[in-house]
């Protein structure tokens, strides 16, 4: 297997969880919202059914009603839709366990049916993970301050 250069598809290509998605919605500076802009503008968010499942189902929580109408969830998941790079996770990356959380090993399986390199999260069962040749877990921090994340030739 061969190194890929710093601009890549697959260099460019980052599986956001759920948890960052929705507080770079609520909190349009924070960390969470900077590693999204970054991701949308020189990145390639990626999505399997199962993850973009779950951003659906918890962006719908009556809890966030009073911070974002309902308007603003449906520009949000219509604009990721369109924007993703969709991926199928075949039987047997999903049979893997890599998670203490089980329910969270789906993205780690996105990440690595895309050939992803990043995996950004807010999630401690996700962080926890031992470190993995092919994917990168960090936190919105780490990521903003990663050299070579979502950077492009």
């Amino acid at each position: 297997m061969r190194a890929e250069p710093a601009g890549s598809v697959n260099s460019r290509k980052v599986v956001v969880d759920t948890n960052i998605w929705i507080s770079a919605a609520l909190s349009p500076s924070g960390a969470p919202a900077q590693v999204v802009r970054r991701v949308l503008a020189g990145g390639l968010p990626v999505f399997s059914a199962s993850t973009f499942a779950e951003l659906e189902a918890r962006l719908w929580r009556p809890k966030f009603d009073r911070y974002l109408s309902m308007e603003s969830r449906r520009k949000i998941l219509g604009d990721l839709q369109s924007a993703a790079h969709w991926v199928e996770v075949l039987p047997q990356i999903a049979a893997v366990s890599y998670c203490r959380d089980v329910d969270d090993d789906k993205f780690i399986h996105a990440a690595l049916a895309a050939g992803a390199k990043w995996l950004v999260t807010g999630d401690t069962d996700l962080l926890a993970v031992p470190a993995m040749k092919a994917i990168t877990i960090l936190t919105a921090n780490d990521a903003l301050i990663a050299d070579d994340f979502c950077i492009q030739s």
